[in-house]
């Protein structure tokens, strides 16, 4: 494990297993969306082995045996439920999995047995780990949610030892999108901003509801699609990377996009330009779903 760097503020038993606590933060940090995040991650905090192993084969598919391997020390900055810490736990040294939300708590819980896992409770601001401390770093979904995110990058960029690398995932910006694809994605925006403001038991019903009946709908039409005409047609239709997944990650992602206060957008271009500030180069972008998902090496 990797030498905390400063003392905890407080410290919570997990099955026998003291989980030190540093603190959220105050300046690059919406509170609001942590509480929800935390909500979440309490509601879907338990994923199985196929369902974790199919959504970081996506995520990792451009992560080789040089950049994470038996002898990486890896940070999973925002780790949530801790499915991709589970995910690489069999591929990776050590693993200090970090997360701001009580969320951490529960993954401590389902995956406290990990023997070469850490988790404690910082935020990016907060994160209890001397610079250069770290081989592979990742952040899969998080750093949109934050409201400085080239801020956030540049601050998490820091923990990567020099020639080590990281995986960042970040909200595209439709920018490989055409304009019907916009207009369906701008309406549910304007959904997403009435249901992340209804109180947490209306709001995870209503995510249901529209599980039920936008999600299932396009996945249904995106098969319909694939099996009759040939070729990638079925791709252009909204929200077809769902189309082989469970209904528990349907309604997780539901929860997500629909839940969450804050999200921002990001194109490929501006994922590239935040990155080079923060000191990265080799950029390698997956042409695959989620968009973008990117590695990185620190110059």
């Amino acid at each position: 494990m990797v030498p905390y760097n400063r003392q905890a503020e407080t410290t919570k038993e997990i099955n026998g297993k003291p989980i030190a606590c540093f603190g959220a933060g105050t300046e690059n940090i919406d509170t609001v969306t942590v509480a929800s995040f935390g909500d979440e991650w309490l509601k879907f905090d338990a994923f199985s082995a196929e369902e974790i192993k199919n959504a970081g084969d996506q995520y990792f598919d451009i992560v080789s045996s040089k950049m994470l391997n038996s002898s990486s020390k890896v940070l999973d900055l925002g780790c949530g439920s801790g499915r991709w810490t589970k995910y690489m736990a069999d591929k990776a040294g050590f693993i200090e999995a970090v997360d701001p939300s009580e969320a951490v708590f529960s993954a401590a819980a389902v995956y406290g047995d990990l023997p070469n896992v850490r988790f404690s409770q910082a935020g990016v601001d907060t994160i209890p780990f001397a610079d250069e401390s770290f081989d592979f770093v990742i952040s899969l979904g998080v750093l949109h949610h934050i409201p400085d995110t080239a801020k956030a990058l540049a601050t998490l960029m820091k923990k990567v030892k020099t020639g080590g690398f990281a995986l960042i995932y970040l909200y595209y910006a439709l920018d490989n999108r055409g304009f019907l694809y916009r207009l369906i994605f701008n309406l549910s925006t304007l959904i997403r901003r009435v249901v992340s403001a209804l109180p947490k038991g209306l709001k995870h019903f209503v995510c249901d509801l529209l599980a039920i009946f936008i999600y299932l709908p396009f996945v249904g039409l995106s098969k319909l699609v694939k099996a009759l005409i040939p070729g990638k047609m079925y791709m252009k239709i909204p929200l077809a990377y769902y189309r082989d997944k469970s209904w528990n990650i349907i309604r997780n992602d539901a929860l997500d996009r629909f839940g969450t206060p804050l999200e921002q957008r990001f194109s490929k271009q501006q994922i590239t330009d935040m990155l080079e500030l923060a000191g990265m180069h080799n950029f390698q972008f997956s042409e695959g779903e989620p968009y973008w998902h990117v590695v990185a090496q620190k110059k």
